[in-house]
């Protein structure tokens, strides 16, 4: 046997093989290797930009808590100030009523005095009418005296 009739023999069966498996095999194992690194990059490109939105997600409610706070921080504040207004008012109208208690209070000690002092000077122009009776053992006619009492009441 021949070494180079086999060689050729086997190149030739080699270069048919190796054609018909570029033409028949390779392209449908290429394709569905590429269809898999299309798949994966396309799954890398999720995940990152899932990713990406995580992070934006995540500042977004980092700045949304922040908000919330803020808001609650003034919504206290405001609450603090209202009661502190109100306390405030309360006391002021406290006050005021506290006041026209005592204004009235005084004018009806006032009033009161007065009266007193109308009926204490009635009393002893009463006393001094009786006493001057007993002392002149006659009686005086009130209604005779009527201006003499009235005198005897102003200086009193």
């Amino acid at each position: 046997m021949n070494l180079n009739a086999t060689l050729f023999g086997q190149l030739g069966v080699f270069f048919v093989l190796a054609w018909f498996t570029m033409k028949f095999v390779w392209p449908p194992i290429m394709k569905a290797l590429d269809e898999r690194a299309g798949k994966i990059a396309d799954g890398l490109a999720a995940a990152d930009k899932a990713k990406s939105e995580l992070a934006h997600t995540e500042k977004r409610v980092v700045e949304e808590m922040r908000k919330a706070r803020e808001s609650a921080t003034e919504v206290r504040a405001g609450a603090e100030k209202q009661g502190s207004q109100l306390i405030d008012e309360a006391r002021l109208e406290a006050a005021r009523i506290i006041n026209q208690a005592r204004e009235a209070a005084e004018g009806e000690a006032a009033v009161a005095a007065q009266r007193a002092r109308e009926e204490l000077r009635e009393e002893v122009a009463k006393l001094a009418v009786a006493g001057a009776e007993r002392i002149l053992r006659r009686e005086i006619n009130p209604q005779v005296h009527a201006e003499l009492l009235a005198n005897l009441k102003a200086e009193l």
